[in-house]
């Protein structure tokens, strides 16, 4: 719990400038920790996390430029704002001080109530980064506990709706025991609702598992070869898919092929079912380029892989909503959980799936994929 008094840390070289500035802030309802330099500084700062630090820039040995590059290093201290202390009223200097991250600075001789004024802004404004801090996780706690709430309503209604398929053959099938074609047709059905309670439950473990991602090299061609040739055989397509790689043949991507290779072919299908049922011809590309500012492709950089059709685009029933677990315009049970995984897929590797209708008809799925 944050203590109730703000801690405030004085670090000049002499004690005068100290004792004025520590009784106006001691008066105000603050704790004061002082330090005659910069080492001692970092001494303080490691032992007292203060909320504020007031810093002399003209110091013997460690000036406070150093003394705030130093702090600024650290993790655990690089979010502690420092005020910069100053004689000096050159543009220049100020800059200087701004540049190795402080958020202000007061010259002497001191004004005291500013002083105190500048303080309490900043501890206003720290309070504020806390909340909103505090909030993004809420939200973010919100959100998860909104999606399991979703996938576990999901898997109820899909679970009981595939039992109910299943016992309504089996009931087919006691009524026609002289029936063998019908016997027949009730046992492939039942075998294709089986089949779809068996990808739900693979589905979710799939999301549920948190084991370590393992990565190798690859080739971006090859990697792409080998994807069309999963998709077309897992889901029994045969249509073509355009690839179109503007990065470098020599370029190598360190993923999980397993992975990725299942999300994008969640992807191509649903980019081969958004064309109505008539039609023959169903063009998809799958591109890579290149991003702006990131024309070096090392590590640390972003590409880009995109899927894209020129099918109906996307549902007016599903556009606010179509990342969420079993939302579908189908209307076959047991569907609606392909963007769900796939996006789930991809952030586990470090990439952010976003889709969107292209202007000229169709709809893009874009991946955005970090190098580590």
């Amino acid at each position: 719990m944050k203590n109730a008094k703000p801690k405030i840390l004085i670090v000049d070289d002499q004690p005068i400038n100290i004792k004025i500035i520590q009784r106006k802030i001691e008066k105000a309802g603050m704790e004061v920790i002082v330090a005659s330099n910069g080492h001692e500084c970092l001494e303080r700062v490691d032992a007292q996390k203060p909320d504020i630090i007031l810093l002399d820039i003209m110091m013997p040995e460690m000036d406070g430029i150093e003394t705030c590059q130093r702090l600024k290093e650290k993790p655990e201290t690089s979010d502690i704002p420092i005020i910069f202390i100053t004689a000096k009223s050159a543009k220049e200097d100020v800059l200087e001080g701004l540049d190795t991250g402080a958020v202000d600075y007061i010259t002497k001789p001191l004004e005291l109530d500013e002083t105190l004024a500048r303080i309490r802004t900043q501890l206003r404004v720290q309070e504020m980064h806390r909340e909103n801090i505090d909030l993004t996780d809420r939200l973010g706690e919100m959100r998860r506990t909104s999606t399991v709430g979703a996938i576990t309503q999901g898997i109820a209604h899909n679970l009981n709706n595939l039992l109910g398929v299943v016992v309504g053959y089996i009931d087919l099938m006691k009524i026609g025991k002289n029936k063998p074609e019908l016997i027949d047709r009730s046992i492939d059905s039942m075998e294709s609702a089986i089949q779809r309670m068996v990808t739900i439950v693979s589905q979710l473990s799939s999301m549920a598992a948190n084991e370590e991602i393992h990565t190798t090299p690859i080739p971006l061609n090859e990697l792409f070869d080998n994807t069309i040739k999963r998709y077309q055989e897992e889901y029994g397509v045969d249509s073509e898919v355009e690839v179109i790689n503007e990065l470098p043949d020599s370029f190598e991507w360190a993923t999980n092929s397993e992975l990725f290779e299942g999300a994008v072919g969640k992807l191509l299908i649903n980019a081969w079912e958004s064309y109505a049922k008539e039609e023959t011809h169903r063009p998809i590309e799958l591109k890579a380029s290149k991003l702006p500012g990131h024309e070096s492709l090392e590590s640390g950089s972003q590409f880009l892989i995109e899927i894209m059709d020129r099918g109906t685009g996307i549902s007016d029933e599903v556009k606010e909503n179509f990342f969420e677990p079993f939302i579908t315009t189908k209307t076959s049970v047991g569907r609606g959980m392909g963007l769900t995984i796939a996006r789930h897929s991809l952030r586990n590797m470090n990439s952010e799936l976003t889709i969107s209708e292209r202007e000229e008809g169709g709809v893009a799925a874009r991946i955005k994929i970090s190098i580590p």
